[in-house]
């Protein structure tokens, strides 16, 4: 019996996305020269904060961007802003770890026309413990900690539309609902896809109150459940259809196949670094938004365009 062929893909836009990627090198891409810099005035008691909020996130992005401390980030901003022929201040870096704590990050991403397609996983990511090369050379010293990041993919812009950050301890499962009440209400969710431990009564209900359908399988035990409730009868539906097509025919035939895109965010999100550089929980969210916001910047620029030729 002959081997098959490998399956070839061929990328249809590679000359604007070449361009795409030399243009995320540019340390100038980052800065918007109309940007509020300078806090306005709350009119309210106490001293007023000298540097806007999105002053701060384009330092803590430069931060994350190049991995690197704080009073560091604050001698690349200056460097940047020289360039850039601005003379605006540079916040310390006191400033900016206390900032960091209470910082709402802006996370921009386009909006695709027509219903959406979500993508939908989770993902530990460490910052206390060992690393790996330590761990496997001398055995880990101390317990590892880590945390989740839950995050909801648009299929068609490729961009982190949701995010979630729990502890470790958190299931999938309870999150989901919390993720789907961040895409705004009037925007309409055509299918959700997620593993195996997203089919609970929870999430089917979450995902039928959108009016979206669930593209998850039945777990390998999966039984029937009583038909008592919408979420029940979904979840039915897609048991006799695993039943009948089989599983493997089943993926294919729903497109369950394309949840490996948010697999492959997942890597891209890890790429800024394996563990989160802060140890307070608040200033751990606004790193894990501000390595999306990169994420979202770097899909805007152009991404490629794949097609499979065999």
């Amino acid at each position: 019996m002959s081997k098959p062929e490998p399956t070839r893909y061929r990328t249809t836009n590679w000359k604007s996305y070449n361009q795409a990627l030399k243009r995320r090198g540019s340390l100038l891409i980052w800065l918007d020269k109309d940007m509020v810099w300078l806090a306005p005035k709350a009119g309210r008691m106490g001293r007023p904060p000298v540097f806007s909020d999105a002053a701060i996130q384009f330092c803590l992005m430069v931060k994350v961007l190049f991995g690197l401390p704080l009073r560091q980030t604050t001698g690349m901003v200056s460097s940047i802003l020289q360039m850039a022929g601005l003379d605006w201040p540079v916040p310390d870096f006191s400033t900016l770890s206390r900032r960091q704590k209470t910082i709402t990050v802006e996370v921009s991403s386009r909006r695709a026309a027509g219903p959406l397609n979500l993508l939908v996983d989770s993902t530990g990511i460490k910052f206390l413990g060992d690393g790996e090369w330590l761990a496997r050379k001398h055995g880990t010293h101390r317990r590892r900690q880590y945390r989740k990041v839950h995050l909801a993919m648009d299929t068609g812009s490729g961009d982190i539309l949701a995010v979630e950050f729990t502890s470790s301890r958190e299931g999938d499962s309870p999150v989901l609902p919390d993720l789907l009440d961040q895409i705004p209400p009037d925007q309409e969710i055509g299918t959700v896809t997620g593993d195996g431990a997203f089919d609970t009564r929870r999430c089917h209900a979450a995902i039928l109150a959108r009016g979206s359908t669930a593209i998850i399988p039945i777990r390998k035990n999966g039984r029937l459940w009583k038909e008592d409730c919408p979420a029940a009868i979904a979840h039915n539906d897609i048991l006799r259809a695993t039943r009948l097509l089989g599983r493997a025919i089943w993926k294919n035939w729903s497109g369950y196949h394309i949840r490996s895109r948010i697999e492959a965010k997942m890597r891209g999100l890890k790429s800024f670094g394996e563990r989160i550089a802060s140890r307070d929980p608040d200033r751990q969210t606004a790193e894990i938004h501000i390595r999306i916001a990169l994420m979202n910047r770097f899909n805007s620029l152009g991404q490629a365009e794949i097609e499979r030729v065999a």
